[in-house]
């Protein structure tokens, strides 16, 4: 990974979401969302290090800013004090549009990592209801059914998740990428 070429090296980056996020499972997610971005960027030609580097930090004050009015905002003024490239910063203020009104995602990268990010949430809480409660149990059919069910994970919004589709990944073919990142770092997620 170069990451350096975008504003940080990964592991600036991941000490700094660290200094930023006391809740290891939202540490948890950045990692995930990261591991997605990256396989997405490989699927369309663009850059794993820089999707993946937003990915990584992309929730950076997700504790110190909760309120979806205002998520992004801060991370954003950190992310440009330390020098990270404009297009993560875009990227990753427009993953929340609540906190910038007017303002709409409209680049492959904004949708990829709205999708990209949303879709951990759900794949987590399918491994979770496996009795083993691992990633390696989890098929995509399984993720693609969750899906489906509107009263599974509610938290993880079904419109963000077919976003996948303007970066330009079917949706059956996303689920399949994202559980495939993300079963390949499951050692770091403990699932």
């Amino acid at each position: 990974m170069s990451y350096e070429q975008f504003g940080m090296s990964r592991e600036e980056a991941l000490a700094l979401v660290k200094s930023r996020i006391g809740n290891e499972n939202l540490v948890k997610h950045c990692l995930a969302a990261e591991a997605v971005l990256q396989a997405m960027a490989a699927e369309l030609g663009e850059d794993p290090d820089k999707w993946g580097l937003a990915g990584l930090l992309h929730d950076l004050d997700a504790e110190t800013q909760p309120d979806l009015a205002v998520h992004t905002r801060e991370t954003a003024e950190i992310l440009r004090g330390k020098g990270v490239d404009g297009e993560i910063i875009e990227a990753i203020r427009l993953h929340n549009p609540q906190a910038h009104p007017g303002e709409q995602r409209t680049s492959r990268f904004h949708h990829a990592l709205a999708a990209g990010e949303t879709i951990t949430g759900l794949i987590i809480a399918t491994a979770l209801v496996y009795p083993d409660k691992k990633l390696s149990s989890v098929k995509a059919k399984s993720v693609r059914k969750r899906i489906k069910e509107k009263a599974f994970a509610r938290g993880a919004d079904r419109d963000i998740i077919r976003e996948c589709e303007k970066a330009g990944i079917p949706l059956a073919d996303f689920c399949a990428l994202s559980l495939t990142a993300m079963q390949g770092i499951a050692g770091e997620l403990g699932l």
